[in-house]
């Protein structure tokens, strides 16, 4: 029996009340001979059993983590992640709350927001966190809005090594402001200093640098902070988050702004989604974040409770005096962030980013050895860096594929200089015997 949400006798009245005679009246306005005349060409319905079948059978023909092992990244990565953050993630009182419109009657949604941002100022060494944003494009793009909201100038500087897609989601929220977006070439993987010092002028709101950028290498953020400072411009960084648990962080830097991805932070990769963008800091650019900032406080009895300290969104203030009139938080994945990061400690995360360095240091020693495979940049890197090949990166990836293997990204789309260059990452998923059967196999197409 097809599904008939409503009786025939139901159809009419409502057909009557709204002055029409059938159905078909209600198309009126289409062409008749674009109509179409027959019925729906679609398959006989199926039973339950046979429709779990069905999706079951189409499910089996996606490739995972479970069967493939993975060394592509790029802005996406497998981390582990705690059982227990699933099951937290899972709880009805967290996973239907989708935001605190009625904030004081939410303190445990607002509890969990108030943490989330505590552990975010904790890794980036920044003052204050926002209560999230869609993901680490965004947040980076509403960065930048803030840079030249607060200089009022009309030029931004951005490493060319910045993940390009970051860089084109920054030209869309700029078009249309007459801000120009001037890109700072590279040199051995590193975002050029001399190019830096040179194209900086009175007119530059902000200094845009990732790192581990895109090539996985880290930047000396120290040096841009000076050069940015000389001219009263902001610097903004973009962070691997995990990074942070062996590198400096941003904010001990002179960094003005520390944003970036949070899938990392106990997200799966969920075919590209839902992620989490963070956003931090320091305490004098506060009222300038956008979206929302929870804070805690006492009643007249004393008690602790948590508010909305601060609400820098068109619905909550006048549109024109708002932050940002398209930013929204992901407050149950910042929950699983928290809630990964509680877990971890100081230290697991620590472990964490060791281990994704000596990984990565391991499996470029191996990769080396192979005929036709070199390290092209000398930079130090955290759990990406490229490698120079004599062969199509296409033809390589597809011989790992048959192996089991995901590869790397193929750098040339968005680098079109580096042809036969591949981008690979290796996360502490990646075991010894992992790295050397990616090596091995990558080996004996030699």
């Amino acid at each position: 029996m097809p599904y008939i949400p409503h009786t025939a006798e139901e159809i009419q009245k409502m057909l009557r009340t709204i002055g029409v005679n059938s159905t078909d009246d209600l198309f009126s306005d289409i062409a008749e001979e674009i109509r179409l005349k027959r019925a729906l060409n679609l398959p006989r319905g199926l039973s339950e059993k046979e429709t779990w079948d069905k999706i079951n059978g189409l499910a089996s023909k996606n490739k995972h983590m479970g069967k493939h092992i993975c060394f592509l990244g790029a802005g996406a990565y497998q981390h582990y992640c705690p059982k227990a953050v699933k099951h937290i993630l899972s709880r009805s009182e967290f996973y239907t709350a989708y935001t605190p419109y009625q904030p004081e009657i939410s303190q445990g949604t607002l509890q969990t927001i108030f943490e989330y941002q505590t552990m975010i100022c904790e890794l980036t060494g920044m003052d204050a966190a926002n209560a999230s944003h869609y993901d680490g494009a965004t947040a980076l793009a509403e960065g930048v809005s803030l840079a030249i909201d607060v200089t009022k100038r009309k030029h931004v500087l951005i490493s060319s090594l910045v993940h390009p897609e970051y860089r084109q989601t920054v030209a869309t929220y700029l078009e249309g402001k007459n801000i120009t977006l001037d890109q700072i070439p590279y040199q051995d993987g590193l975002t050029s200093k001399k190019e830096l010092e040179q194209r900086m002028n009175k007119n530059t709101a902000a200094v845009v640098m990732q790192t581990p950028n895109f090539f996985g290498a880290i930047e000396e953020l120290s040096y841009a902070a000076q050069v940015a400072q000389q001219t009263g411009a902001l610097l903004i960084v973009c962070v691997d988050p995990i990074s942070l648990g062996i590198l400096e962080a941003p904010g001990n830097l002179q960094a003005d702004v520390v944003v970036g991805e949070g899938q990392s932070l106990g997200l799966p990769l969920n075919f590209g989604g839902p992620y989490l963008g963070f956003m931090a800091v320091k305490n004098k650019y506060v009222r300038r974040l956008p979206g929302r900032i929870v804070g805690k406080t006492q009643d007249r009895l004393g008690n602790e409770g948590y508010v909305l300290t601060l609400q820098a969104r068109e619905q909550h203030i006048r549109r024109e005096r708002a932050s940002s009139n398209i930013c929204s938080n992901q407050a149950l994945c910042a929950l699983g962030a928290a809630v990964y990061l509680s877990l971890m400690g100081p230290e697991g995360i620590r472990e964490v980013g060791r281990q994704c360095i000596q990984k990565g240091i391991y499996t470029k020693k191996l990769l080396s050895k192979i005929p036709g495979i070199k390290i092209p940049f000398p930079a130090t890197t955290f759990k990406e860096f490229i490698v120079e090949t004599t062969e199509e990166p296409q033809r390589i990836n597809e011989h790992l594929w048959k192996a089991g293997i995901m590869g790397g990204l193929d750098v040339s789309g968005f680098y079109p200089e580096l042809k036969n260059h591949i981008l690979l990452c290796v996360t502490e998923m990646r075991t010894r015997e992992d790295i050397e059967k990616l090596a091995s196999v990558w080996g004996d197409m030699s």
